[in-house]
């Protein structure tokens, strides 16, 4: 009974918020109305998790931004006679309506988040076989070793889990070449992987050519496999050891299961976190994304394949011929095409794998490009809005994934906009600072309270406007040209692993300088023209505020593509794990504080050996699991002090298949060594403390940019002890690695990389 009160108190609100838009009022009524929606709005979004009053906080922020979008219909546009206004104005207006629209399909997407338990999984009998692919292009044998051995590690009954890498850098295309170059590269990179999967027991497949980029090798990998289940990881996504264990028992559970997704966490920051040195305390980018927005399109059966770290049914994807091909975004394509069959998804929002994402801004812009230009190739040629067989619910998630990857343009007329007016007197925007603050203001602090109420834990305020600023200088070009020609994107491979021996300015920052002096050159003639022009007025100083916002990002976006060098190749994990060394016949009781694919930093709990300085310092690691014992040669690095206690780097000697077999271990073991790391980050901060760090970068990385840009910094070059190569026969010869061997001795103290 009392939930039925609830629910009918919810639906009186949205009538009565129905009424209250549609009634014409004063200005005076409307600024008195615009407060007290705030007002109530404020308190019914202090209980977050309560459903009613997330739907009457919906309810309340449609009633401004419905009231704000009449307005700005009806009173603000320009007059069509004066085409040099109406034509710029009315440009700005349909982009401020795309806004609009986004916030309704955002609202609707996320009106009730899915929060998924892992369903228990039966006995080893019962258990469907399990293939995996870890599809492969130019990635380093390195990461893809780690990636094979982690792969290999997970619990599962090993007679029901095959691992294949499905090369497309050897294949068979590829080494017959006509450019010799790129014939004995191919070759070269066949052969050794073919003998790297040998070492490792699992299977090594290289196709005729490379059609169809990832899709034609995912299908290729269909060919040549029969498990019930497919696993896609991509070549840098390590699973943890329980990966399969959180996902294989939702198919037990839905015959018409299509689809297990689950987040990509990252090990390094991408190149904003790098250069802003916000990775260790803020949320990143993509954790808006898994943590919140997946979480939502669950709930309507709309959260989709994301290329990577899911768990997909080989009966479903038969019925549609596999994996889809015709955009460069396949993923996403595969899926519209399941659901649209009926078949279902879902989503499990817990960290099981970790992986790399782009270190420089030119490798990230490149990605994104990617992506943008492959969801508008689906919504151009697949029109998800239209498709038959997905549900009304299902079309609106669709569209609106694909939809919001047009932001590069409303981003750039936000930014452009006050320019017009500031330098050529055009009235693009018609109001006076009494409507603009009952109307425009208060739907602004309605939309910003909302984007922290939803996202107040995975994005700090201000961030998400950052980050689309920096990609729509980019991207503009990319939706250009796949409106123009949507058949034409073709598929590229993000470079991961990178490395930057110096600080210095992006190859691509030219125009965030271009736009930065330009609109601060507005800035100063805005000024300039309010003190001295005696008309000027309330539209001038809306204007010049405007465009101080647009400063201060553009002032932030210099610091994103002024890049820090980074010289660490492998990602650390707290780890804390117990283990054993053997040092000259001694064996020692020790703590693995932190671990990565180079090394780990261990406490001696049981006394210390004797440095000498002298010699190298070279122990056995000894690691034990269910009576499986894991061992890895190692030597010192360096140490280090932390208290009272004193911390060793040791390095691995030699890369192995049994080194491998240590680092999937130490790593990816424990998935709760991953969900800690990104709890810790995931902390929410208010909107006004928001903005003011968001302040401190606008002019701290303003001016940091500039030392960059004018060469005050010195050139620090770095070198040191170079990873041992990947050996892959049990008679002690080598192979050395495809590219020059990267430093993996962590510079500053720690003793490994």
């Amino acid at each position: 009974m009392v939930k039925f009160m609830l629910n009918m108190l919810a639906a009186a609100a949205g009538l009565a918020g129905l009424a209250l838009i549609l009634l014409p009022i004063s200005l005076q009524a409307q600024l008195v109305l615009s407060f007290g929606v705030l007002g109530i709005m404020f308190i019914t979004m202090s209980r977050p998790d309560n459903k009613v009053f997330r739907i009457v906080t919906y309810c309340l922020v449609g009633i401004l931004a419905i009231r704000y979008a009449y307005w700005r219909t009806a009173d603000t546009l320009p007059s069509i006679y004066e085409p040099w206004n109406f034509i710029p104005g009315f440009l700005l207006y349909l982009a401020e309506m795309y806004c609009l629209a986004m916030l309704a399909v955002s609202l609707f997407m996320l009106a009730d988040p899915l929060k998924r338990s892992s369903p228990p999984i039966s006995n080893a009998d019962e258990l469907p076989t399990v293939d995996v692919f870890v599809p492969s292009y130019n990635e380093d044998p390195e990461l893809l070793a780690s990636t094979l051995a982690a792969a290999k590690a997970m619990a599962y009954p090993r007679h029901k889990l095959k691992i294949y890498l499905l090369d497309d850098g050897g294949t068979e295309a590829k080494r017959n070449h006509r450019d010799p170059r790129v014939s004995m590269a191919a070759i070269r990179r066949h052969e050794e992987l073919k003998a790297l999967c040998e070492a490792m027991g699992v299977i090594y497949h290289a196709r005729k050519e490379n059609s169809h980029a990832k899709a034609g090798n995912l299908n290729e990998g269909l060919k040549i496999s029969s498990g019930e289940l497919v696993v896609v990881f991509d070549a840098d996504h390590a699973p943890v050891r329980d990966f399969l264990r959180e996902t294989v028992g939702f198919f037990k559970t839905d015959d018409k299961l299509f689809l297990v997704q689950t987040p990509h966490y990252f090990l390094n920051p991408d190149p904003l976190e790098k250069n802003l040195q916000t990775f260790a305390r803020m949320p990143s980018e993509n954790e808006m994304f898994y943590s919140i927005l997946q979480r939502g399109l669950d709930k309507w059966d709309a959260s989709f394949f994301c290329g990577s770290a899911a768990v997909l049914s080989r009966k479903a994807l038969m019925t549609v011929n596999g994996f889809s091909g015709q955009s460069i975004t396949e993923d996403c394509e595969t899926a519209l095409s399941l659901h649209s069959k009926g078949w279902h998804s879902v989503y499990v929002d817990k960290p099981l794998i970790a992986g790399l994402q782009p270190e420089t801004i030119v490798s990230f812009i490149g990605q994104r490009a990617r992506w943008c230009q492959g969801m508008l190739q689906i919504l151009i040629l697949n029109r998800p809005f239209l498709a038959k067989g997905l549900s009304l619910p299902q079309r609106i998630c669709y569209a609106g994934i694909n939809l919001f990857w047009l932001f590069p343009l409303s981003r750039l007329a936000f930014m452009f906009s006050p320019l017009l007016y500031i330098f050529f007197s055009l009235e693009v925007f018609r109001s006076n600072i009494i409507e603009f603050g009952s109307y425009a203001m208060t739907y602004l602090v309605a939309s910003y309270a909302m984007q922290n109420y939803l996202y107040g834990k995975v994005r700090w305020p201000w961030v998400s406007e950052l980050y689309e600023y920096v990609q729509s200088v980019m991207l503009f070009g990319s939706i250009v040209s796949v409106v123009r020609n949507p058949r034409k994107p073709t598929f590229n491979v993000t470079a991961k692993g990178q490395t930057l021996d110096k600080s210095g300015i992006s190859p691509i920052a030219k125009p965030y300088f271009a736009i930065f002096f330009i609109l601060l050159t507005a800035a100063v003639y805005g000024v300039w023209r309010y003190f001295t022009e005696p008309l000027a007025g309330d539209l001038l100083m809306i204007v010049l505020s405007w465009n101080m916002i647009n400063l201060a990002l553009a002032g932030a976006a210099l610091g994103v593509v002024s890049e820090r060098r980074e010289l660490r190749r492998n990602q650390r994990l707290p780890v804390k794990r117990h283990a054993l060394m053997r040092i000259e016949n001694k064996l020692y009781s020790i703590i693995v504080s932190d671990a990565s694919s180079g090394g780990i930093a261990v406490e001696f709990v049981d006394g210390e050996p004797a440095l000498d300085p002298a010699t190298a310092l070279k122990g056995y690691l000894e690691l034990r699991r269910g009576g499986q014992v894991l061992g890895a040669d190692m030597v010192l690095r360096g140490t280090r002090k932390s208290g009272d206690h004193l911390i060793y780097g040791f390095a691995y000697c030699e890369r192995t298949p049994q080194t491998f077999g240590v680092i999937a271990e130490l790593m990816y073991s424990d998935q709760a060594v991953l969900q800690d790391r990104l709890n810790r980050r995931q902390v929410r901060i208010g909107y006004f403390a928001g903005t003011f760090r968001f302040a401190i970068w606008t002019f701290t990385e303003t001016f940091r940019a500039l030392r960059y840009s004018l060469g005050w910094i010195r050139e620090q070059e770095f070198s040191s002890q170079p990873d041992a190569p990947i050996r892959v026969n049990e008679n002690g010869a080598t192979v050395a690695p495809v590219t020059p061997p990267l430093p993996a001795v962590l510079a500053g103290g720690n003793g490994h990389a």
